[in-house]
């Protein structure tokens, strides 16, 4: 097979403690899920939450101890971050019980997610 251009490659993720990279296929989010920040936001804190995607090159790993550049758009005016937990899948599977969704996470990390309020 051959490409137009060369493919991008996998978004990945170093795993702590190892030399194995985590690679990343989807980034799945939730929002409006935290009652004080959905009022931040203009709403009663009482909606549901709501589910998105992020694509997955849009990670930018810092090392630890480095200072890292984040790209984002030259009009932004208000670029707001969040702290988040973040949920490693490392097994899939569809319609999941309860009892078994443990066994489908490999970890979890720290995230920071940044977003453009002014859109």
């Amino acid at each position: 097979m051959s490409y137009v251009f060369p493919p991008a490659p996998t978004p990945s993720v170093p795993v702590v403690g190892t030399e194995a990279q985590f690679p990343v296929h989807r980034i799945y989010c939730v929002g409006r899920n935290y009652e004080e920040h959905a009022k931040e936001m203009g709403f009663t804190g009482r909606e549901p939450p709501f589910f998105f995607m992020k694509p997955a090159d849009a990670i930018v790993v810092a090392p630890p101890g480095a200072t890292t550049a984040l790209p984002y758009p030259s009009l932004t005016a208000n670029l707001h971050h969040e702290i988040e937990l973040v949920v490693a899948i490392g097994r899939g599977g569809k319609n999941i019980a309860a009892a078994d969704a443990l066994s489908h996470i490999y970890g979890y990390a720290v995230g920071l997610d940044m977003t453009r309020r002014d859109l």
